[in-house]
C-alpha cells in the first residue's frame, strides 16, 4: 500500500509540474507575441509626432550642418519633422547621455561621431559606449579636416610648421572643439609624428575654436572643412593641407598632410545616426530607410557638396561594425599619444 500511494503521490506531483511549466512557456510565448505585436502595431503608426535629433556641438559646427541637410529630407520620407536640437558639451557627451537616458520609442534620436568612439576610448568619465548604450540607425557622412593656421604666423607649408613648432617647443597652440574630439586627436598625432610639442587649447565648439585662431591669440586648429571653407577663401585662415589621404574637392591643389612630410597621416570626422539602446527594429528599420533615401536625394548630395561633406551611407548593422572598428583603431592612437595609460 506504502507504494502504490508513493507512485500515486508521484504521478500526481509530475502531472502538476508539467502543467505549470506549460502553462509557464504558454504564458511567456503570449507575452512575447504581445510584444511583437505591439512593435509593429508602433512600427506602423511611427512617427505620429515630430522627432528630436540631438547633436553634441554648437550651432554652425559640421555636426550642426550635417544634422540639418539629412533632417529636412528625413522628415519629408516620414511625413513628420525632424527638428535638430544642440547640446553641446563635454565632446558630445551631454547629448549622448540625453539620448541614452530617452525613451526608445524612435522620437529621439542622436547624431553620433567619432568624438563619442573617442571619449569612450579615453575612458572620459561622461562617455557612452556606442556598441552597448545605443543603436546603431545608419552612417551619414565623413568631414575632412583642414591643417588651418592664422595668416599671420610664419608657415606657409608643413614642413614650414614643424621647422617652427621645433624650433619654439611648448609655444605654439592648437584649438579644437573639446577634448577627445578629431581635431583634438589630429593635433596630438601630428605632434607624435612629427616629433613637437603644440599645446592642446580646448573650446566648447568648432566656430568658437577657429575665431581664436582667426584672432591670433592660437596659431593651429585642424577644423573641419564645413565650417572653414569659406574661411579660408577670405583669407582669414591660411590651409596648409588636408588631414587625410586623398585630396578633397573643394581645395584640389591643396596636399595632404602625408603628401606634405607626414606620410600615412589621415583623420576625419564622420556622423551616424543612433536611438536609445532598447529601440524596437521595426522602428529603428523605419529611420533607416529615411535616412537611405535622404542621402540618396540631389538636395543633400548639393549641400552636401557646397559644404565639403561627403556622403558615408551604411546600414545599421555595417553602421554598428564601424563603430567597433574605429574603437580598436583609436585605442591604439590614444596610448601611443599618451592620452590614457
Amino acid at each position: 500500500m506504502t507504494t502504490k500511494t508513493t507512485k500515486t503521490k508521484t504521478t500526481k506531483t509530475t502531472k502538476t509540474t508539467t502543467t505549470k511549466t506549460t502553462m509557464t512557456r504558454w504564458a511567456g510565448a503570449v507575452a512575447v507575441g504581445i510584444s511583437l505585436l505591439a512593435s509593429g502595431s508602433q512600427a506602423q503608426s511611427f512617427p505620429d509626432r515630430p522627432i528630436k535629433l540631438l547633436i553634441g556641438f554648437t550651432a554652425g559646427s559640421s555636426a550642426d550642418v550635417t544634422a540639418r541637410i539629412v533632417a529636412e529630407e528625413m522628415g519629408k520620407s516620414l511625413g513628420k519633422p525632424v527638428v535638430v536640437e544642440a547640446r553641446p558639451g563635454a565632446s558630445s557627451n551631454i547629448a549622448a547621455n540625453a539620448v541614452v537616458k530617452a525613451d526608445p520609442d524612435g522620437y529621439t534620436l542622436f547624431l553620433g561621431s567619432v568624438a563619442n568612439v573617442l571619449s569612450f576610448v579615453m575612458k572620459a568619465s561622461s562617455a557612452i559606449d556606442m556598441g552597448k548604450d545605443l543603436k546603431a540607425v545608419g552612417l551619414v557622412s565623413a568631414v575632412p579636416n583642414i591643417l588651418v593656421v592664422n595668416p599671420t604666423l610664419k608657415a606657409s607649408s608643413v614642413k614650414e610648421l614643424i621647422a617652427l613648432a621645433k624650433a619654439e617647443p611648448g609655444k605654439l597652440n592648437f584649438s579644437s572643439p573639446g577634448p577627445g574630439t578629431i581635431p583634438h586627436l589630429s593635433g596630438e598625432l601630428f605632434n607624435v609624428m612629427a616629433g613637437v610639442k603644440m599645446v592642446h587649447v580646448p573650446y566648447k565648439g568648432t566656430p568658437q575654436a577657429a575665431q581664436d585662431v582667426i584672432g591670433g591669440s592660437l596659431q593651429v586648429m585642424f577644423a573641419p572643412s564645413s565650417t572653414v571653407l569659406q574661411l579660408i577663401e577670405g583669407k582669414k585662415l591660411r590651409a596648409l593641407a588636408w588631414s587625410i589621404t586623398k585630396r578633397g574637392e573643394a581645395l584640389p591643389n591643396l596636399p595632404t598632410v602625408s603628401e606634405a612630410g607626414l606620410p600615412g597621416f589621415d583623420t576625419s570626422i564622420w556622423f551616424g545616426i543612433n536611438a536609445p539602446a532598447a529601440t524596437p527594429d521595426a522602428v529603428r528599420d523605419k529611420l533607416a530607410s529615411a535616412l537611405t533615401t535622404a542621402l540618396k536625394s540631389q538636395a543633400v548630395a548639393k549641400s552636401f557638396a557646397t559644404q565639403g561633406i561627403a556622403a558615408f551611407p551604411a546600414g545599421p548593422s555595417e553602421y554598428a561594425s564601424y563603430i567597433g572598428s574605429e574603437a580598436k583603431k583609436w585605442s591604439a592612437i590614444v596610448v601611443k599619444a599618451g592620452l590614457v595609460k
